[in-house]
């Protein structure tokens, strides 16, 4: 049996259009309700041999909340962005309009001095590459929305700009298994999708 890796997309602290780039806020009410309200659900994947998550607050509060005891890794942070960092895009943008321009158009951009696409995705594509490999070993990884979309996008050898077509809703799960450059996208079912009152 190949390795196999499974994504839970940290519940969300904010309002999408109030996402901030290498958001280092806590969970908030609402998103420890999600928690909660899926907690039942998500709790087998505690079985997992390994169990990870992104060094923001709000992967490790969900990791615990949800029963994993997570063990941080660096290599799930999310997109390094410079001088952006703590900015909603909207800001970005009406502070350097041609700058974030390039940023979406061009994956090897870094207008913001920090990390491109195009690492972010190979940091995040090593990341993966780097599990153990005993047949049948399972992983859970709690991680940013922004992580597990470049996850994908390298383990399918996506083109890069595919990364702004993947949508990873909180509380989601997503599975690959495989190896080290060879990972297969992996769907096991309908998962009730938390929703924001």
């Amino acid at each position: 049996m190949p390795l196999r890796v499974t994504f839970v997309a940290a519940a969300r602290s904010t309002p999408v259009l109030a996402e901030r780039f290498e958001d280092e806020r806590p969970l908030d009410q609402a998103g420890w309700a999600e928690v909660e309200r899926v907690a039942q659900e998500l709790l087998p994947l505690a079985a997992a041999e390994l169990r990870y998550c992104s060094p923001t607050p709000r992967s490790r509060a969900t990791g615990e909340g949800l029963g994993y005891a997570p063990l941080v890794q660096l290599g799930l942070r999310d997109c390094g962005m410079g001088r952006w960092r703590g900015l909603t895009l909207g800001e970005a943008m009406a502070r350097e309009p041609d700058a974030v321009d390039a940023w979406l158009a061009d994956p090897r951009a870094t207008p913001h001095g920090g990390e491109s696409l195009v690492d972010f995705i190979t940091r995040v594509g090593g990341w993966l590459d780097t599990r153990p490999v005993e047949d049948g070993c399972r992983v859970v990884a709690v991680a940013e929305p922004s992580v597990i979309r470049a996850a994908l996008v390298y383990a399918l050898k996506a083109p890069p700009s595919t990364y702004w077509n993947i949508d990873v809703r909180p509380l989601s799960t997503t599975s690959v298994t495989g190896r080290a450059g060879r990972w297969n996208l992996r769907f096991d079912g309908a998962s009730a999708q938390p929703s924001r009152a």
